[in-house]
């Protein structure tokens, strides 16, 4: 009995059973891949998720420490002792709500201008020809390469003096206007598509339009409208995800934008201002000049400044994710 099953155990397997087994090896050996490539990909995500959020996340919890904390050396990343003393010292020091409903209100105009004149560029760029189209075109480009800190003073002088063609000079001894320190600068700045990334809004516009049915246009036309009313009744309702897109872009950078806003409004009440001296005007304005505090808890109160004023844009984006990843899709921007 025992020779006949040793026997049988070393029968060869037919065609069968070896197509079998290569077929469960083989699918093991792919399921063992799948799950590998599974594997580092949650890894790799994870790890490039904590990459971008660790500043975030570092700066939300110092913003709950307490001051005691801050010298004590066996303290990390999570307080020990949780207060919200600094958000109140922060929400005084930014002067919040006034701050608040001024930067909206900047934000807006800025928004409208800067997707008002940029759509009618990248339309125009996307439909019509004109000579030395493509050399413009470029030179839109150019501008996002070049960085906005080295035009500054020309700009700032620009608008220091401002003047169109001389005339305004004729009638004030050649002075021009002075728009600095007020609104009127970042207007001129978005209907000339000079403001901030203006450059990427007139390429991502234009190339959406160049995506579009120019039969649709035809028949605009053929029905008797204008070059301004076809864009108006037929090209701008297409646009909406290209414009969803963009209008986000533009209300992210205007809301926390230090550059221009520090040059042309100083001395306007804008969270971005008034961040940029949170640890001075706390430590004089809100505790009376009767405290100081070193430059670890300047950060501290700094850390709680940048979450009051980053958490509107969370907020906006929870809202607004949805009609954002739409309008990355339909318009077909990939990256």
């Amino acid at each position: 009995m025992i020779k006949y099953l040793e026997k049988f155990k070393k029968q060869p397997l037919t065609d069968d059973e070896e197509y079998n087994a290569y077929v469960r090896k083989k699918k093991l050996k792919a399921k063992t891949l799948d799950i590998g490539i599974k594997i580092f990909r949650a890894i790799l995500i994870i790890g490039i998720c904590y990459y971008i959020l660790y500043p975030l996340i570092a700066k939300l919890f110092s913003s709950f420490m307490a001051e005691i904390d801050v010298y004590d050396t066996t303290v990390g990343m999570i307080p020990r002792n949780w207060t919200l003393i600094n958000y109140e010292r922060a929400w005084k020091g930014l002067n919040y709500l006034k701050s608040f409903f001024s930067t909206l209100g900047l934000t807006i105009l800025n928004t409208v201008c800067q997707i008002a004149a940029c759509t009618l560029v990248g339309y125009g760029f996307a439909r019509f020809k004109f000579p030395l189209k493509g050399l413009l075109f470029g030179m839109v480009i150019f501008t996002l390469l070049v960085p906005p800190t080295t035009i500054i003073i020309p700009t700032y002088l620009n608008f220091r003096f401002f003047d169109i063609f001389g005339i305004i000079g004729l009638f004030n001894g050649g002075l021009g206007i002075n728009l600095t320190d007020s609104i009127w600068s970042f207007v001129v700045m978005g209907v000339t598509c000079m403001g901030f990334k203006n450059g990427l809004y007139i390429f991502m516009v234009r190339q959406f339009f160049r995506g579009v049915p120019k039969e649709l246009e035809e028949a605009a036309l053929i029905d008797g409208a204008n070059h301004l009313r076809t864009f108006w009744s037929v090209m701008l309702p297409s646009a909406k995800p290209i414009l969803t897109v963009v209008s986000m872009f533009s209300i992210v950078w205007s809301w926390t934008d230090t550059f221009y806003q520090e040059w042309f409004l100083k001395t306007a009440d804008l969270l971005a201002n008034k961040l940029t001296v949170l640890a001075s005007t706390v430590a004089n304005e809100v505790l009376g000049g009767s405290n100081t505090f070193d430059d670890a808890y300047a950060n501290i109160i700094k850390s709680s400044g940048i979450i009051l004023v980053i958490l509107p844009l969370i907020i906006f984006y929870i809202f607004a994710q949805k009609q954002f990843v739409e309008g990355i899709e339909r318009s077909g921007i990939v990256g």
